[in-house]
């Protein structure tokens, strides 16, 4: 199974790179495989370092606050054993 996280992106670089932060944690993803304009602030879905689906910005903040909640589940879990 892949989860595909939506990753804002907050820098471009030369090569078709950029700059995403993925719920806190920034790292460089390529853009190669996108086909359409890709700007700062564009959310994405990422997989294996490659940027490969542009979201909208509603879509995304809905995503990524269903990813927080499974995380404060599963850290609390870890905390009762």
């Amino acid at each position: 199974m892949c989860l595909a996280i939506p990753s804002k992106v907050v820098e471009l670089r030369q090569g078709n790179v950029a700059v995403v932060d993925t719920m806190g944690v920034r790292r460089e993803v390529s853009l190669e495989l996108m086909q359409e304009e890709v700007k700062v602030g564009d959310y994405l879905l990422i997989h294996v370092g490659f940027a490969l689906q542009k979201l909208n910005e509603e879509e995304a903040l809905k995503s990524l606050e269903l990813f927080e909640e499974l995380v404060r589940e599963l850290e609390g879990e870890e905390g009762e054993g």
